[in-house]
Protein backbone atom coordinates (compact mmCIF):
# COMPACT_ATOMS: atom_id res chain seq x y z
CA UNK A 1 0.00 0.00 0.00
CA UNK A 2 2.76 2.22 0.50
CA UNK A 3 4.76 1.83 -2.37
CA UNK A 4 1.09 2.35 -4.21
CA UNK A 5 0.72 5.96 -2.59
CA UNK A 6 4.18 6.91 -3.54
CA UNK A 7 3.44 5.83 -7.32
CA UNK A 8 0.20 8.27 -7.02
CA UNK A 9 2.34 11.24 -5.17
CA UNK A 10 4.70 10.90 -7.75
CA UNK A 11 2.09 10.72 -10.87
CA UNK A 12 -0.21 13.86 -9.22
CA UNK A 13 3.00 15.73 -9.37
CA UNK A 14 3.69 14.90 -12.98
CA UNK A 15 0.65 14.09 -14.75
CA UNK A 16 -0.80 15.78 -17.92
CA UNK A 17 -3.90 15.29 -19.54
CA UNK A 18 -4.06 14.59 -23.26
CA UNK A 19 -7.78 14.84 -24.25
CA UNK A 20 -9.53 12.93 -27.19
CA UNK A 21 -8.42 15.34 -29.72
CA UNK A 22 -5.31 15.55 -28.77
CA UNK A 23 -5.13 18.92 -26.53
CA UNK A 24 -2.92 19.50 -23.39
CA UNK A 25 -4.58 20.61 -19.96
CA UNK A 26 -3.03 20.23 -16.93
CA UNK A 27 -4.41 20.04 -13.54
CA UNK A 28 -1.59 22.83 -11.91
CA UNK A 29 2.26 22.87 -12.74
CA UNK A 30 2.49 19.60 -13.88
CA UNK A 31 3.57 19.62 -17.34
CA UNK A 32 7.19 19.55 -18.02
CA UNK A 33 9.04 21.08 -21.04
CA UNK A 34 9.87 17.31 -22.84
CA UNK A 35 6.35 16.65 -22.28
CA UNK A 36 5.49 20.16 -24.19
CA UNK A 37 7.84 19.92 -26.88
CA UNK A 38 6.89 16.22 -27.65
CA UNK A 39 3.62 17.37 -27.94
CA UNK A 40 4.63 20.15 -30.50
CA UNK A 41 6.05 17.95 -32.47
CA UNK A 42 3.77 15.72 -32.75
CA UNK A 43 0.97 17.89 -33.47
CA UNK A 44 3.08 19.46 -36.65
CA UNK A 45 2.05 16.13 -38.61
CA UNK A 46 5.53 15.55 -39.61
CA UNK A 47 7.89 12.70 -39.55
CA UNK A 48 11.10 12.83 -37.48
CA UNK A 49 13.76 15.08 -38.70
CA UNK A 50 17.32 13.35 -38.20
CA UNK A 51 19.66 15.75 -37.05
CA UNK A 52 16.92 18.88 -36.44
CA UNK A 53 18.37 21.48 -34.99
CA UNK A 54 14.85 21.49 -33.28
CA UNK A 55 16.54 20.90 -29.86
CA UNK A 56 16.71 22.38 -26.31
CA UNK A 57 19.32 24.77 -26.37
CA UNK A 58 19.42 25.48 -22.50
CA UNK A 59 17.77 24.21 -19.97
CA UNK A 60 16.28 20.72 -17.72
CA UNK A 61 13.72 19.50 -20.25
CA UNK A 62 12.11 17.68 -17.30
CA UNK A 63 11.00 21.61 -15.51
CA UNK A 64 7.46 22.42 -14.87
CA UNK A 65 6.55 24.89 -17.36
CA UNK A 66 4.53 28.07 -16.05
CA UNK A 67 4.43 29.33 -19.23
CA UNK A 68 5.53 30.02 -23.54
CA UNK A 69 6.81 32.77 -24.92
CA UNK A 70 7.56 32.20 -29.22
CA UNK A 71 9.94 34.64 -30.67
CA UNK A 72 12.52 34.76 -33.43
CA UNK A 73 15.41 35.18 -31.21
CA UNK A 74 16.25 34.62 -27.33
CA UNK A 75 17.41 38.26 -26.98
CA UNK A 76 18.14 39.31 -23.56
CA UNK A 77 14.85 41.72 -23.82
CA UNK A 78 13.29 38.57 -24.87
CA UNK A 79 14.31 36.80 -21.75
CA UNK A 80 14.17 39.56 -18.96
CA UNK A 81 10.18 40.09 -20.83
CA UNK A 82 9.53 36.35 -20.21
CA UNK A 83 10.49 36.40 -16.29
CA UNK A 84 8.37 39.05 -15.96
CA UNK A 85 5.47 37.07 -17.41
CA UNK A 86 6.28 34.00 -15.18
CA UNK A 87 6.99 31.89 -18.55
CA UNK A 88 9.91 29.88 -18.66
CA UNK A 89 9.62 27.85 -21.64
CA UNK A 90 11.03 30.14 -24.78
CA UNK A 91 10.43 28.52 -27.90
CA UNK A 92 12.65 30.32 -30.44
CA UNK A 93 13.10 30.14 -34.12
CA UNK A 94 16.78 30.38 -34.69
CA UNK A 95 19.35 30.24 -32.76
CA UNK A 96 20.90 31.36 -29.20
CA UNK A 97 24.01 30.88 -29.67
CA UNK A 98 25.09 32.88 -32.88
CA UNK A 99 25.59 30.04 -35.44
CA UNK A 100 23.21 27.71 -36.74
CA UNK A 101 24.03 24.23 -34.29
CA UNK A 102 24.76 26.65 -31.38
CA UNK A 103 28.35 25.41 -30.70
CA UNK A 104 29.91 27.36 -28.28
CA UNK A 105 33.50 26.01 -28.06
CA UNK A 106 34.75 28.96 -28.94
CA UNK A 107 32.82 31.20 -26.87
CA UNK A 108 34.12 29.61 -23.54
CA UNK A 109 35.72 33.21 -22.89
CA UNK A 110 33.53 35.63 -24.32
CA UNK A 111 31.72 37.94 -21.94
CA UNK A 112 28.76 38.04 -24.09
CA UNK A 113 27.71 34.59 -24.45
CA UNK A 114 28.92 34.33 -20.91
CA UNK A 115 26.21 36.64 -19.44
CA UNK A 116 23.27 35.22 -21.66
CA UNK A 117 23.97 31.94 -20.59
CA UNK A 118 24.51 32.86 -16.83
CA UNK A 119 21.27 35.03 -16.57
CA UNK A 120 19.14 31.85 -18.55
CA UNK A 121 20.59 29.48 -15.69
CA UNK A 122 20.07 32.03 -13.10
CA UNK A 123 16.64 32.03 -13.92
CA UNK A 124 15.84 28.25 -14.53
CA UNK A 125 14.81 29.06 -18.70
CA UNK A 126 14.09 26.32 -21.03
CA UNK A 127 15.33 27.10 -24.62
CA UNK A 128 13.84 25.31 -27.76
CA UNK A 129 14.50 25.46 -30.86
CA UNK A 130 11.34 25.53 -33.52
CA UNK A 131 13.09 25.71 -36.85
CA UNK A 132 12.93 22.45 -38.66
CA UNK A 133 9.45 20.96 -37.61
CA UNK A 134 7.59 24.46 -37.83
CA UNK A 135 8.71 24.74 -41.71
CA UNK A 136 7.33 21.00 -41.91
CA UNK A 137 3.22 21.92 -41.09
CA UNK A 138 1.33 21.94 -44.22
CA UNK A 139 1.10 24.88 -44.78
CA UNK A 140 4.39 25.66 -43.20
CA UNK A 141 3.77 27.79 -40.01
CA UNK A 142 5.79 30.69 -40.92
CA UNK A 143 4.61 31.52 -44.35
CA UNK A 144 1.13 31.26 -42.95
CA UNK A 145 1.95 33.78 -40.37
CA UNK A 146 3.89 35.91 -43.30
CA UNK A 147 0.94 35.80 -45.45
CA UNK A 148 -1.09 36.91 -42.50
CA UNK A 149 1.09 39.60 -42.07
CA UNK A 150 1.25 40.82 -45.56
CA UNK A 151 -2.39 40.87 -45.60
CA UNK A 152 -1.91 38.36 -49.56
CA UNK A 153 -4.31 35.88 -49.02
CA UNK A 154 -6.20 36.50 -51.70
CA UNK A 155 -3.28 36.46 -54.25
CA UNK A 156 -2.18 33.04 -53.10
CA UNK A 157 -1.33 31.20 -56.28
CA UNK A 158 -0.81 27.86 -56.94
CA UNK A 159 -2.00 27.03 -53.35
CA UNK A 160 1.40 27.58 -52.48
CA UNK A 161 1.99 30.07 -49.43
CA UNK A 162 5.07 31.44 -51.36
CA UNK A 163 3.56 32.23 -54.73
CA UNK A 164 1.36 35.41 -55.36
CA UNK A 165 -0.39 36.55 -58.16
CA UNK A 166 -1.16 39.97 -57.59
CA UNK A 167 -3.04 43.09 -59.11
CA UNK A 168 -1.09 44.72 -61.44
CA UNK A 169 1.63 47.26 -59.98
CA UNK A 170 5.27 48.63 -59.88
CA UNK A 171 8.21 47.44 -57.86
CA UNK A 172 8.09 51.13 -56.30
CA UNK A 173 4.49 50.29 -55.23
CA UNK A 174 5.56 47.23 -53.17
CA UNK A 175 7.91 48.91 -51.55
CA UNK A 176 5.51 51.26 -50.12
CA UNK A 177 3.10 48.69 -48.65
CA UNK A 178 6.11 47.04 -47.03
CA UNK A 179 7.37 49.92 -45.55
CA UNK A 180 3.94 50.31 -43.85
CA UNK A 181 3.96 46.42 -43.13
CA UNK A 182 7.90 46.80 -41.83
CA UNK A 183 8.83 50.34 -40.60
CA UNK A 184 11.89 49.72 -38.90
CA UNK A 185 14.76 48.97 -41.20
CA UNK A 186 15.98 49.86 -44.62
CA UNK A 187 15.34 46.79 -47.80
CA UNK A 188 18.20 46.70 -50.05
CA UNK A 189 16.64 46.60 -53.64
CA UNK A 190 17.85 45.49 -56.77
CA UNK A 191 15.65 46.27 -60.00
CA UNK A 192 13.95 49.36 -61.56
CA UNK A 193 11.38 51.16 -59.43
CA UNK A 194 8.98 51.85 -62.38
CA UNK A 195 8.69 47.58 -63.26
CA UNK A 196 5.00 46.50 -63.91
CA UNK A 197 4.67 43.64 -62.01
CA UNK A 198 2.17 40.54 -60.99
CA UNK A 199 4.14 37.63 -60.27
CA UNK A 200 5.97 37.38 -57.27
CA UNK A 201 7.69 34.85 -55.01
CA UNK A 202 8.27 34.46 -51.27
CA UNK A 203 11.47 33.25 -49.95
CA UNK A 204 11.92 33.95 -46.07
CA UNK A 205 14.98 33.83 -44.09
CA UNK A 206 17.94 32.92 -45.87
CA UNK A 207 17.59 29.57 -47.77
CA UNK A 208 20.56 30.47 -49.93
CA UNK A 209 21.57 31.81 -53.00
CA UNK A 210 21.17 28.75 -54.88
CA UNK A 211 17.57 28.55 -53.99
CA UNK A 212 16.93 32.29 -55.01
CA UNK A 213 18.80 32.00 -58.25
CA UNK A 214 16.74 29.15 -59.15
CA UNK A 215 13.43 30.48 -58.48
CA UNK A 216 14.31 33.56 -60.00
CA UNK A 217 15.53 32.03 -62.92
CA UNK A 218 11.75 30.61 -63.71
CA UNK A 219 9.77 32.77 -66.28
CA UNK A 220 7.15 33.67 -64.08
CA UNK A 221 9.08 35.03 -61.49
CA UNK A 222 8.93 38.88 -61.89
CA UNK A 223 10.04 39.84 -57.87
CA UNK A 224 11.46 37.93 -54.91
CA UNK A 225 10.68 39.07 -51.63
CA UNK A 226 13.42 37.81 -49.62
CA UNK A 227 15.27 37.74 -46.45
CA UNK A 228 19.07 38.13 -46.69
CA UNK A 229 21.93 36.68 -48.45
CA UNK A 230 25.82 37.42 -48.81
CA UNK A 231 26.07 40.71 -51.00
CA UNK A 232 28.08 39.08 -53.49
CA UNK A 233 25.83 36.33 -54.65
CA UNK A 234 22.03 37.12 -55.14
CA UNK A 235 22.58 40.69 -55.15
CA UNK A 236 24.86 40.52 -58.51
CA UNK A 237 23.35 37.70 -60.31
CA UNK A 238 20.50 40.01 -60.15
CA UNK A 239 22.17 42.95 -61.22
CA UNK A 240 23.67 41.57 -64.27
CA UNK A 241 19.49 40.25 -64.71
CA UNK A 242 18.91 43.78 -64.81
CA UNK A 243 21.73 45.06 -66.89
CA UNK A 244 20.60 42.63 -69.30
CA UNK A 245 17.33 44.15 -69.64
CA UNK A 246 15.38 41.56 -67.70
CA UNK A 247 12.06 42.30 -65.94
CA UNK A 248 13.06 41.15 -62.43
CA UNK A 249 14.04 42.41 -59.16
CA UNK A 250 14.82 41.27 -55.53
CA UNK A 251 13.87 42.79 -52.12
CA UNK A 252 15.60 42.06 -49.15
CA UNK A 253 13.62 42.79 -45.96
CA UNK A 254 16.12 41.26 -43.16
CA UNK A 255 15.98 38.16 -41.79
CA UNK A 256 13.81 39.47 -38.59
CA UNK A 257 11.00 40.91 -41.08
CA UNK A 258 10.81 37.64 -43.28
CA UNK A 259 9.83 35.06 -40.23
CA UNK A 260 8.97 36.77 -37.38
CA UNK A 261 5.12 36.57 -38.27
CA UNK A 262 5.50 33.30 -38.35
CA UNK A 263 6.55 32.76 -34.51
CA UNK A 264 3.38 34.95 -33.83
CA UNK A 265 1.18 32.64 -35.78
CA UNK A 266 2.81 29.61 -33.84
CA UNK A 267 1.33 31.20 -30.47
CA UNK A 268 -2.05 31.01 -31.96
CA UNK A 269 -1.09 27.55 -32.97
CA UNK A 270 0.01 26.29 -29.69
CA UNK A 271 -3.12 27.70 -27.57
CA UNK A 272 -5.41 25.73 -29.79
CA UNK A 273 -4.22 23.07 -28.08
CA UNK A 274 -2.35 23.66 -25.12
CA UNK A 275 -4.51 24.83 -22.07
CA UNK A 276 -4.45 26.25 -18.97
CA UNK A 277 -0.15 27.21 -19.80
CA UNK A 278 -0.31 30.72 -21.04
CA UNK A 279 0.95 31.15 -24.44
CA UNK A 280 2.59 34.64 -25.61
CA UNK A 281 4.41 35.70 -28.43
CA UNK A 282 7.26 38.32 -27.81
CA UNK A 283 9.04 40.39 -31.07
CA UNK A 284 12.38 40.31 -30.64
CA UNK A 285 12.59 43.05 -33.14
CA UNK A 286 14.88 43.63 -36.01
CA UNK A 287 18.67 42.75 -35.37
CA UNK A 288 20.01 46.35 -36.57
CA UNK A 289 19.20 49.32 -36.85
CA UNK A 290 19.62 51.77 -40.37
CA UNK A 291 21.14 54.97 -40.12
Amino acid sequence: MKSLKSFLAIAAMTAFIIDLDGQISTPGTGLTASAVIGKIIEKTGAPVIPNTVDVIKEGNPETLITGIVTTMFATMPVMKKAVEMNCNLIIVHEPLYYNHTDQTSQFMNDPVFLEKQKYIRDHKLVIWRFHDYIHSIRPDGILTGMVSKLGWKAYVANDKLDEFSLPETTLENILKDLKKVFPGNAFYVVGDPAMKLTKVRLAPGAPGSPYHIRILGQTDTELLIAGEVPQWETYEYMRDAVDQGRKKAVIFIGHVNSEEAGMEYCADWLKSFIHDIPVSFVGSGPSYWSY
